[in-house]
């Protein structure tokens, strides 16, 4: 009788172990899904948002920004200085300048923007 109790404590024991286990796997899994969904979020909004472009990033983001306009070397010249200033470019080839307030900010002498 008392061999049949403690293999019955030990079964509840075991099981026990096991679902706390499970209930942490499940929280891990959810946990790596939310990292990943994140990890996505923050691709789509690389480069969009001010300060999340790295110096290196700016010539193929700004070739693409000037690759609508007929005057490409002015164009790359101030997107590059923009960009090394703020880290952003806005995405497209023209307008949506509102995602960089700073690239959207710079203004010339005169009061026009400085950043295509």
């Amino acid at each position: 009788m008392a061999k049949l109790a403690s293999l019955l404590i030990l079964s509840a024991a075991f099981l026990l172990v096991l679902l706390v286990g499970e209930t942490k796997a499940s929280g891990l899994d959810a946990t790596v899904a939310e990292f990943q969904l994140q990890g996505r979020r923050e691709d789509q909004m690389y480069g969009v948002s001010e300060g999340s472009l790295h110096p290196q990033d700016c010539a193929p983001r700004c070739t693409h920004r000037c690759s609508a306009t007929s005057y490409k070397k002015p164009c790359m010249f101030f997107c590059q200085k923009c960009c090394a200033k703020c880290l952003c470019v806005p995405p497209g080839t023209y307008g949506n300048k509102q995602v960089c307030p700073c690239y959207n900010n710079w203004k010339t002498k005169s009061g026009g923007p400085k950043c295509p």
